[in-house]
């Protein structure tokens, strides 16, 4: 019996030792060594503790404190910060944690699929740029790839110095985007990658915003109806009114289902301070633009609304050119896509980028990443920073007829229209009432392009760069490629193309 007893003391003394451990103040993963904190706004700071404990935060002469709620989390905000450094944080508790090489700056989230994925080792020139990559100002955090069913609380990551080592395999577009950043703002630069290659839009939004859609909601209806075919074919069973579990055979993998990268990549995340989000996506979703349409504006909002920093700046790349080029007027999926992207220009604070003259016919992944990244950092000088650049090429602003010409004219800020290399102008299409298209010959004239054809005398509609791989040759300034437009509203199988 004393031995019993003597057991059960050193059993409850062990107890005890292991809650006065998990007592220990903890933070987010996000808050680490060589981070970077956003300058400019409240910046909040979270962890856990024991319950009821207090927990004071410091940087520089800012200092916030609070007391951990019932179930030990607790969040202070910090600032507004000055961009600087480096400083230390220090977290006071029952214990003292010190966050050393802390700088202040510019923190931008880096997300989408491969091209956003894509790592400057593997992008053009690789071997010159990641010698040139020693930037102790921009600092590195990737997050690493996770898919969950439910919203985490904690990101898989760490913080790094911009080196030659650390950089190789971080995600080029990004890279250069800061790396001009840097050399404009001359303040720090920190870049958050949550990236993953062959991913829809759908995986990177909150459950919540898709429910709210009924056209949306559908993506989460059918993943699931097709998961369970999944299951029931690769033979495990599955209980009544149950979610399948993970099937033997899953060809299109658990990076596609709904919600399940924001879960395990996003949501870790907020409320992280940001500067703002780059993107780069939707070859995933090519075949979908109609419903591209409603998904990304509902991915945006869904960010900003969890983020609670009101409509944060939002920067995307429009698809580049890819596949085989043809010689007749067409139409094609990319085409499609693209101006479902552009679409979410409707929204406030947002950027696109045109890449319709860097892609790569036959590569999915063009290597020209330093390219993007400059066009993503001009956008972000004049949206975010205020600059007065000259950051997009021309965009489609309105159309007339004029007998057999079409007439069509640009938003054009800064910009005079030109074509590249000074060649006649190319890439545009009109129809008339047939719906069939025939190649225009095209004019500039007082910035406004006056297209006409032969075998259209009267015009009705105009597309131009619009193909999966167009040849299209007009520019502003700086050479920045015009946007791919249409003044159609056609449905893809009701439009035909002509044979010659």
């Amino acid at each position: 019996m004393a031995l019993s007893r003597l057991n059960r003391f050193v059993v409850l003394c062990v107890v005890l030792m292991a809650g006065v451990g998990s007592a220990d103040v903890e933070l987010s993963p996000l808050f680490r060594d060589h981070m970077v904190l956003q300058q400019g706004g409240k910046v909040p700071v979270w962890g856990r503790a024991a319950p009821g404990e207090k927990v004071t935060v410091h940087v520089l002469k800012d200092k916030a404190e609070t007391v951990a709620d019932d179930a030990g989390r607790w969040r202070v905000a910090l600032g507004p910060l000055q961009a600087g450094g480096p400083v230390e944080m220090v977290v006071v508790a029952s214990n003292v944690i010190r966050i050393t090489d802390v700088l202040i700056g510019e923190v931008w989230l880096c997300s989408g699929q491969s091209n956003m994925d894509w790592p400057v080792k593997r992008s053009r020139n690789a071997d010159e740029e990641i010698a040139q990559a020693d930037q102790p100002m921009i600092r590195l955090f990737g997050v690493d790839r996770a898919v969950a069913r439910e919203p985490q609380e904690n990101p898989i990551g760490t913080w790094s110095v911009c080196t030659p080592g650390s950089v190789k395999g971080f995600s080029a577009v990004a890279y250069f985007f800061a790396r001009e950043l840097r050399k404009k703002e001359k303040v720090p630069i920190g870049l958050i990658q949550a990236s993953v290659g062959a991913t829809p839009a759908e995986a990177w939004i909150g459950c919540s915003a898709l429910e709210r859609d009924a056209d949306l909601k559908r993506i989460v209806t059918d993943w699931n109806a097709s998961r369970s075919l999944k299951v029931k074919m690769s033979g495990q069973s599955v209980p009544a009114g149950s979610q399948p579990s993970q099937p033997a055979v899953d060809p299109d993998g658990p990076r596609k289902m709904p919600c399940g990268l924001f879960n395990g990549m996003i949501h870790p995340l907020i409320p992280y301070r940001i500067a703002g989000v780059i993107w780069y996506q939707g070859e995933s979703n090519a075949w979908q633009a109609d419903l591209y349409k409603k998904l990304f504006p509902a991915l945006i909002c869904d960010w900003r609304e969890r983020w609670g920093q009101g409509d944060f700046p939002f920067l995307f790349v429009q698809l580049p050119n890819f596949g085989k080029r043809v010689n007749v007027p067409s139409d094609g999926q990319w085409a499609r896509l693209r101006e479902a992207q552009a679409a979410a220009l409707e929204l406030p604070r947002t950027g696109m980028v045109v890449t319709i003259d860097i892609g790569e016919a036959d590569d999915i992944h063009p290597k020209n990443k330093q390219e993007v990244g400059v066009r993503l950092a001009l956008t972000a000088e004049a949206l975010v920073y205020g600059r007065q650049v000259s950051y997009t090429g021309p965009l489609f602003r309105s159309m007339k007829i004029e007998g057999d010409r079409a007439i069509v004219v640009f938003d054009c800020i800064g910009h005079v229209l030109a074509t590249r290399d000074n060649a006649p102008v190319k890439g545009f299409a009109i129809a008339g009432d047939d719906r069939t298209f025939h190649w225009a010959e095209g004019t500039i004239e007082n910035n406004t392009v006056v297209l006409r054809s032969d075998q259209v005398p009267k015009p009705v509609a105009v597309r131009y760069a619009w193909a999966d791989n167009p040849d299209c040759n007009l520019v502003g300034v700086f050479q920045l490629p015009a946007g791919p437009f249409r003044t159609d509203d056609w449905p893809l199988e009701k439009t035909t193309t002509n044979k010659e």
